[in-house]
């Protein structure tokens, strides 16, 4: 299967050329994170490796395990681990998440990491197109992971007062919180993702805590483009750019 090689902020990163390639998602979701500390940081659906490459970056003294299904995006998630050099900091675990135990050290695993993130797929199995590329059907629809299913192995993986971070469709909110409380955890933070400043929302940000008490603030929507069909100041600014023109009138 043919690479491409792209850049994103201080992060080199291979990509299928016709497979699953990471989107905005990825970028919103890093972005979205923010701990004052980080030891563990586990991203479970790790693709390609990129969110948890930016948080390699963002969190230096934190170790990183990569959790990957398929054998295609886990190969090429080692290939960008040694591609940017954190080798010592970041490892895959090839595997399927719903056995999230049998990929771990059970004594040394369970309940030990501090940040895990996650770009699930949004779509259940059986709802809307399924692309008949396998890497996108998998990553884009709950063929091998359901919401309750991820929530689980967050939840074993997460140490108390933990946080779980995910980016999703805000159409299953509901049924995310309800997945979250399933498991004790409280969801803190929430932001809503817009194409535009009078579009609906999306995408949303959720950040759970692991045996937090009810109480929730809800950020300021972020908008991806503006009037003028250019990215925003703060899209802009998440890619690591400025706007180097005025924007079109």
């Amino acid at each position: 299967m043919a690479h491409t090689l792209d850049h994103i902020r201080d992060v080199k990163i291979y990509q299928s050329k016709d497979g699953y390639r990471f989107s905005v998602d990825a970028l919103l979701l890093y972005s979205f994170v923010h701990v004052n500390l980080a030891q563990r940081i586990a991203d479970l659906g790790a693709g390609s490796g990129i969110i948890g490459l930016l948080l390699a970056k963002k969190y230096p003294a934190a170790d990183v395990s990569l959790f990957e299904l398929q054998d295609s995006l886990a190969a090429v998630a080692e290939k960008n681990i040694a591609l940017n050099g954190l080798g010592k900091r970041v490892k895959v675990i090839q595997g399927d998440i719903r056995e999230i135990s049998a990929l771990t050290r059970p004594c040394a695993d369970a309940g030990s990491f501090d940040v895990v993130v996650s770009n699930p797929p949004f779509r259940k199995e059986r709802s809307g197109f399924v692309n008949p590329e396998e890497e996108r059907a998998v990553a884009r629809h709950e063929i091998k992971l359901k919401l309750s299913e991820l929530v689980k192995s967050a939840h074993y993986l997460l140490k108390t007062k933990g946080r779980f971070f995910l980016i999703h469709h805000p159409g299953r909110l509901a049924e995310i919180v309800s997945a979250l409380r399933e498991k004790r955890m409280e969801v803190k933070r929430l932001r809503f993702v817009h194409s535009s400043a009078s579009s609906e929302a999306k995408m949303v940000l959720v950040e759970a805590l692991h045996g937090g008490r009810v109480g929730l603030k809800v950020e300021r929507p972020l908008v991806i483009y503006d009037e003028n069909g250019e990215y925003t100041e703060e899209m802009l600014a998440l890619y690591g750019e400025q706007r180097k023109e005025p924007p079109r009138r």
